[in-house]
């Protein structure tokens, strides 16, 4: 069952909300710590200013319920998506899955440059009619309170919802969990895949690596290598969120100080910024991102799905391949990204580009750019 949804949120809430903000207790910091010890003490305190008086939810909730929101409810939890039909000949069904510590919003930017191309400079044949879910425990969507939403549960949930929407076929793309999710759907739905864009391949995914299968090449040995420096240098929150989600919800869910500091230290870390994450994004935009966590008590269910994660990687069986045609994007700032024999091992890929800038949240921080790669991706695939 498909239902329209809109955004309200309760004064009671925001109010609430206020009055954590005043009775903030700050953390000491080492001199010129900076970002070295994660979320740094001088500009939290700045965007606990900003958040305080400039701020505006009101604004913000508007702006968001211009958009076409939806609630379905099939077997699973209820899911809070974002359909917006293409403006074009014929648009090309595609669905869109964001990651962790983002939301919805991520996809707010690019949304118009894929649905209307031809408002914005482009070809209107290119035209996408695009839904943008949350996943199960983020957002609106309902929060599982039993074990077993993994990633290919939500693939699954996300083919039950294009069919409800009446899409039998359909592209998939998505970056941080949005590319386990749209790899999991080219895995279990090949049939249903038009194709698959991906602009992220996870440190945590592999690929077939056992007998009868090709030796590392040196270009892969050093790949994970580096993912091993990285996960030794920045993994810790994989680690705990991925154990003991439950012991850091505490904190996260009872202050909203801890809970920006928490998700916007990895929007400065793995973004396209010099020094602070407010250079490529907007404090509203970071702002609205930790609101949706915060208003909608999800930080728990959304660090749970690194647990369910943990029980059931994304590592191919013997002999499985992901079939649909696949298109990759590498952004400079992104997370260790593998080498593409790496990936070739494991895809059926198609399309190999690199965009000039940009990071992990590419469709915030490069929009314009990583829709004109999904348009040239998805153009030969049309027919």
């Amino acid at each position: 069952m498909i239902n329209r949804f809109q955004i309200h949120v309760d004064d009671v809430e925001l109010a609430s909300l206020r009055t954590k903000l005043d009775q903030v207790r700050w953390p000491d910091e080492l001199e010129d710590a900076g970002w070295s010890f994660g979320a740094d003490l001088q500009f939290m305190q700045e965007l606990h200013g900003y958040w305080r008086e400039t701020y505006d939810w009101r604004a913000q909730e508007k702006r968001l319920n211009a958009l076409p929101h939806y609630q379905y409810r099939g077997d699973g939890p209820a899911i809070h998506f974002i359909h917006q039909p293409g403006q074009g000949p014929a648009p090309l069904p595609l669905i869109m899955t964001h990651g962790w510590p983002g939301s919805f919003v991520e996809m707010l930017k690019i949304l118009p440059l894929l649905t209307d191309p031809g408002a914005h400079g482009g070809d209107p044949a290119d035209a996408f009619s695009v839904v943008v879910p949350s996943i199960p425990g983020y957002g609106f969507s309902e929060r599982p309170l039993q074990r077993g939403t993994s990633v290919f549960a939500v693939a699954d949930l996300w083919a039950e919802l294009m069919a409800a929407l009446g899409y039998e076929r359909f592209g998939a793309q998505g970056g941080d969990w949005g590319s386990w999710i749209s790899s999991a759907l080219g895995l279990r739905h090949p049939e249903r895949l038009i194709g698959i864009h991906l602009n992220y391949v996870s440190t945590g995914f592999r690929p077939d690596l056992g007998s009868g299968t090709p030796s590392l090449t040196e270009e892969e040995t050093a790949y994970l290598d580096r993912v091993a420096k990285w996960r030794d240098a920045e993994g810790a929150y994989i680690a705990i969120q991925s154990t003991k989600p439950q012991t850091l919800a505490y904190g996260l869910t009872d202050s909203p100080m801890g809970l920006a500091a928490w998700l916007i230290e990895k929007f400065q870390s793995w973004s396209d910024c010099d020094a602070r994450p407010d250079e490529v994004l907007s404090k509203d935009e970071l702002l609205t991102n930790v609101m949706i966590y915060w208003l909608t008590n999800t930080v728990h269910s959304s660090l749970r799905f690194y647990n369910e994660s943990r029980s059931a990687p994304l590592h191919l069986q013997p002999g499985q391949r992901i079939l649909p045609p696949c298109g990759i994007v590498r952004l400079p700032r992104e997370l260790p990204m593998p080498p593409r024999s790496w990936v070739e091992r494991a895809f059926n890929l198609t399309h190999w580009t690199t965009l000039p800038r940009g990071g992990h949240f590419a469709a915030m921080e490069a929009p314009e750019q990583l829709a004109e790669d999904i348009r040239t991706f998805f153009r030969p695939l049309r027919k």
